[in-house]
């Protein structure tokens, strides 16, 4: 079982005046590899509020592999690659680089993703995008290597 938090980035699903269809598809699509949701919320575009809540649930390790959706576009307010770098201890750029790349397939707005993806502790964190579509495609991606990626964490691959 991998232990996932979903952190959904967004000020109107904060205030209550959406509904959180992305949080929803990464909840979905968790159970394809043994995941489980062990944390949720919902935080406003806010530099201060996403560091915090990455920070504490990275420290704490509380989950293997955090998620997050929203923020990582153009907009001023979208700050969350941004947030999410101020508490990795090591970037994996590879993630965001495969994201990009197989989604671009589909749309070449893809590539005006920021997302970000990193190590704190022996979590695993990775911005996705906002829209649930987008979640769906990019998560679609990188599952194989994810999993891969917290074998290694967690010190149940090792090299020979």
């Amino acid at each position: 079982m991998i232990r996932v938090a979903i952190l959904t980035v967004s000020d109107r699903g904060s205030a209550g005046k959406r509904e959180d269809l992305s949080g929803k598809v990464i909840e979905e699509m968790i159970k394809e590899f043994d995941g489980e949701k062990v944390y949720y919320n919902i935080v406003p575009d806010e530099f201060g509020r996403i560091k915090e809540e990455l920070f504490n649930i990275s420290e704490r390790g509380l989950a293997d592999l955090i998620l997050t959706t929203g923020g990582t576009g153009f907009a001023r307010r979208d700050v969350t690659p941004e947030a999410t770098m101020t508490v990795v201890e090591k970037e994996v750029p590879g993630i965001t680089e495969m994201m990009r790349w197989e989604t671009a397939k589909i749309t070449p707005n893809a590539y005006l993703s920021r997302a970000r993806a990193g190590i704190r502790k022996s979590t695993l964190i990775i911005n996705l995008p906002g829209k649930p579509k987008a979640v769906k495609e990019c998560l679609k991606a990188i599952i194989p290597v994810i999993l891969h990626g917290i074998e290694i964490l967690r010190g149940d691959v090792t090299e020979h």
